[in-house]
């Protein structure tokens, strides 16, 4: 599973390098023909035309002045070729930091870590989130 672990990292720095270089291209790469993805703040989106609509519309220029990482917290592998992916997701903006705590399906196809059902969300007690939630907007 070393090798499966290595790959899934890959998908993950691969995420991270795409959303803070804008290169929609490269992220949309990693996606399942039939993904879903619902977005930070509730948007669903079902299969892989309506993601690369939606990111081809925020992804150039809706990082300007910001950068994300991402830190893997867990893998559970489901099957050998299904894999719940759980990160957290920290944005430098210039108001402070915001955070958020995707969960990602990932399926292995001809050898390849996919995006397959994927969600994000904000979280409301992170200690490093700053007032005012400068990505996620304000907690409810």
């Amino acid at each position: 599973m070393t090798t499966d672990l290595d790959a899934i990292r890959h998908v993950i720095d691969t995420v991270e390098h795409a959303q803070n270089h804008e290169q929609p291209d490269e992220f949309l790469a990693l996606f399942r023909p039939d993904a879903i993805w619902t977005t930070g703040g509730g948007k669903r989106l079902y299969g892989l035309d309506e993601i690369t609509e939606f990111t081809r519309q925020v992804l150039p220029g809706g990082m300007r002045g910001m950068s994300v990482r991402f830190e893997l917290e867990h893998v559970l592998f489901i099957r050998p070729d299904v894999a719940a992916v759980k990160l957290r997701q920290v944005y430098t903006t210039p108001d402070g930091l915001d955070v958020g705590s995707p969960l990602w399906i990932m399926a292995k196809e001809d050898g390849r870590w996919l995006l397959t059902a994927c969600q994000n969300i904000g979280v409301p007690d992170d200690e490093d989130v700053a007032p005012g939630r400068p990505v996620f907007g304000a907690a409810s």
